[in-house]
């Protein structure tokens, strides 16, 4: 795909309603659905311990499905693929709000991982196909901060739905109607890139996965590490603020109160977060967002008052914020055009391998007996991160800085 590609250049406010609002719909479900997975599992006799691993088998269901995303993307086309998965979580939903036991449980917190995987899939397939590349930042990090809109936007809903009730379940129901109403919603506007896509399609599902990953593998193996990293830190910032308050006594209230302000913050910057990327280049906000992140995890040990961990808190919003769509735009950038969707569920599952490690060495550190260990390491991991993003962002990405513009004719 080139510049002067006509098939990228679809504006982003012709997006909006078929991609951006079923993304804020489906990702409200998802939010709604997560708080309550501890609670429907001690109901149905499991611990606490036993929750948190229902808990992150969304991730695994993630994991799990990325490449078979990307297959399916290829074959059936992105926006097929969005409503299939949309489909998918309704019943996934609907089995988690009627689940007798803990069985139906995983298996429907997996079935809607595995649909979130393959939904993230399409959209950055589809958008990465027909946006111009030098808007591509700003339209994959406002989708980033859509779904993160709906995310924190989800147990607020869902809170409101159980209202006056103790049932878990309707929180799940509030997954199942908003997952439908984002299939009604592909389904219902129209493609503005329909003869782009049309064509894309009746080119066939390409390479196999096999292929991709050898022709593309020092790829993998350079840029794709460096993002495993991103993914580790910025994974590991849902985990660190919580066990530090624990560890320091404070009540669950408070640690509520730290994270939303983190997310809060967060929020703001996604859409400045693409403008410098297309203007400047990828590494203006990679490496700044990398050692904001680094440097609020170091300090966080060294906090002990609830105001110093607010602050701390938003610094880590602030750097997670400014990173915002990054991991999506590099695999854009480095992504075969007539592979496009395979090679991008195999980066998908660098991205969500890492983002599933980092909280693990965190609480690793904490059953080890010292969670400030397992939260310096993952400072430390940062600024690791910032040195292979230097080295091979240029190496792979047109789009690093203005200088790689340049040396490509851009």
């Amino acid at each position: 795909m080139t510049a002067k590609d006509p098939g990228t250049a679809i504006s982003l406010r012709r997006l909006l309603p078929g991609i951006y609002l079923p993304t804020l719909l489906f990702e409200i479900g998802v939010g709604a659905m997560m708080p309550m997975i501890p609670v429907s599992t001690t109901r149905l006799g499991g611990s606490l311990a036993t929750g948190a691993i229902m808990v992150a088998l969304l991730a695994v269901g993630k994991i799990l499905a990325d490449v078979p995303a990307g297959a399916l993307a290829a074959r059936v086309g992105d926006r097929a693929a969005m409503v299939g998965a949309s489909a998918l979580a309704v019943a996934a939903m609907a089995a988690l709000a009627l689940a007798p036991n803990l069985a139906t449980l995983a298996v429907g917190v997996l079935l809607v991982g595995a649909c979130d995987a393959v939904y993230g899939l399409a959209r950055q397939s589809y958008l990465t196909a027909v946006i111009h590349p030098l808007r591509r930042a700003r339209a994959l990090s406002t989708l980033g901060g859509v779904a993160r809109i709906g995310l924190f936007l989800g147990p607020f809903v869902g809170a409101l739905a159980m209202a006056g009730s103790e049932q878990a379940a309707r929180a799940y129901w509030v997954g199942v109607l908003t997952s439908l109403a984002a299939a009604v919603v592909v389904l219902a506007v129209p493609d503005p890139a329909r003869a782009h896509t049309a064509a894309a399609r009746s080119a066939g599902p390409g390479a196999s996965m096999r292929s991709i990953l050898r022709d593309h593998g020092r790829v993998f193996l350079t840029l794709g590490i460096a993002v495993l990293g991103v993914s580790a830190v910025r994974g590991a910032r849902n985990t660190v603020l919580p066990l530090w308050t624990e560890s320091l006594g404070f009540d669950p209230s408070a640690t509520s109160v730290v994270f939303g302000l983190s997310g809060a913050i967060d929020m703001l910057l996604f859409y400045p977060a693409g403008k410098v990327m297309d203007r400047f280049g990828r590494l203006w906000v990679a490496i700044p967002s990398m050692a904001v992140m680094g440097a609020a995890m170091l300090m966080l040990p060294l906090t002990s008052s609830l105001p110093a961990i607010a602050v701390v808190a938003m610094v880590l919003g602030f750097g997670n914020g400014i990173g915002s769509g990054i991991l999506m735009t590099l695999g854009a950038d480095t992504a075969p055009p007539a592979q496009r969707a395979q090679y991008l569920g195999i980066w998908r599952l660098f991205a969500d391998t890492g983002g599933a490690a980092g909280p693990l060495v965190v609480s690793g550190g904490a059953a080890l007996g010292s969670v400030a260990a397992g939260i310096v390491s993952m400072g430390a991991l940062s600024f690791a991160v910032i040195a292979a993003l230097g080295r091979w962002v240029p190496r792979w990405s047109v789009h690093a800085n203005a200088r790689t513009r340049r040396e490509a004719g851009l």
